[in-house]
């Protein structure tokens, strides 16, 4: 007579015979095996503790800017003060622009940050260029004097620099022209010109340049092609994510400038959103107010770190490779 199906075979005994003996034969290999699902799950659990850590701050301001100040209070012993609970309305973001002239701050800030960043860009990559690619006496120490410029805080400069600049011509734009006075204060020039040359910037550009096989300028000089032509042609579009990875970094204190600009800077017009800032604490702060400018004020950083997020990360991850 036919015997009735278990669902357990000889097949099925044989593998469970072959999986205990490889278990026997390889216990090393199952620890090993453990500690690294142990190793990635530690690793999961920090990136999402330090996530939080990052995105609370921002969540507690942007979802207080659409409170008022007895809501926010009120919040702020429970996870409601990260959550858009409550009482909700655009008060706060009206009351800013009553405040303060803030679309004239963030267009400063805008123009600042941008001509700060594109000029960065072409200066910092062409003398990164002309240390990694050429070859002429002395860029070994000029790189180190430029380096040795990262040891020194701005604080230290900043009085001697405003002397300079207050010394210094400037062009100043009128109906028929450009007209030549002396001093930079209370310019876009002032706010500028200073932190065109960034040591670190320059050190990037001649690190990843550096990396490029030099053959390819061999190969480009005798096709006839200039200095010029290669750094141009071929080692710029070589180098996106790091004209990238420079351009955040060069972004990030231009747009959060605060002490150049107030030393600098007296005419209300001319001040950028960081100083802007102080408005909100003079006489009685509206804290619902204060968070609405801090998200006005934050949010082109984040959009711009989003769309060069990519490059960042690749340009980071190339260097460390490297490293």
């Amino acid at each position: 007579m036919p015997t009735e199906t278990t669902g357990f075979t000889a097949t099925s005994a044989a593998s469970l015979v072959d999986a205990l003996e490889t278990v026997e034969r390889n216990p090393r290999r199952l620890g090993r095996a453990a500690v690294r699902k142990r190793s990635k799950a530690l690793t999961y659990l920090g990136l999402v503790i330090a996530s939080c850590v990052a995105v609370f701050p921002l969540l507690f301001m942007v979802f207080s800017s659409f409170k008022d100040d007895q809501q926010i209070f009120a919040d702020l012993g429970s996870l409601k003060a990260f959550l858009p609970t409550g009482h909700l309305s655009l008060d706060n973001y009206s009351g800013v622009f009553e405040r303060v002239p803030a679309v004239r701050f963030i267009t400063n800030s805008l123009i600042v940050t941008v001509t700060i960043v594109l000029l960065g860009l072409i200066v910092n990559s062409m003398i990164g260029f002309a240390i990694s690619r050429m070859r002429w006496k002395g860029k070994n120490i000029v790189l180190s004097l430029v380096l040795a410029t990262l040891m020194v805080p701005f604080e230290t400069i900043a009085v001697p620099l405003v002397y300079w600049v207050a010394k210094l011509p400037s062009l100043q734009w009128v109906v028929d022209g450009f007209l030549v006075k002396q001093g930079m204060l209370n310019t876009y020039q002032v706010q500028i010109l200073p932190f065109v040359a960034n040591a670190l910037s320059i050190f990037l550009f001649a690190q990843h340049f550096g990396e490029i096989p030099k053959e390819i300028d061999e190969a480009a000089r005798v096709d006839g092609a200039s200095w010029w032509t290669i750094y141009l042609r071929i080692i710029v579009p070589l180098s996106g994510p790091t004209f990238a990875t420079v351009a955040i970094i060069t972004m990030l204190p231009a747009w959060n400038s605060y002490l150049w600009p107030l030393m600098v800077i007296q005419e209300e017009s001319m001040r950028p959103a960081s100083v802007g800032m102080q408005y909100f604490f003079q006489l009685n702060p509206v804290w619902g107010q204060i968070m609405a400018y801090g998200t006005l004020i934050t949010l082109p950083v984040l959009i711009i770190f989003a769309l060069f997020q990519r490059s960042f990360v690749a340009s980071l991850a190339g260097t460390a490779v490297k490293g």
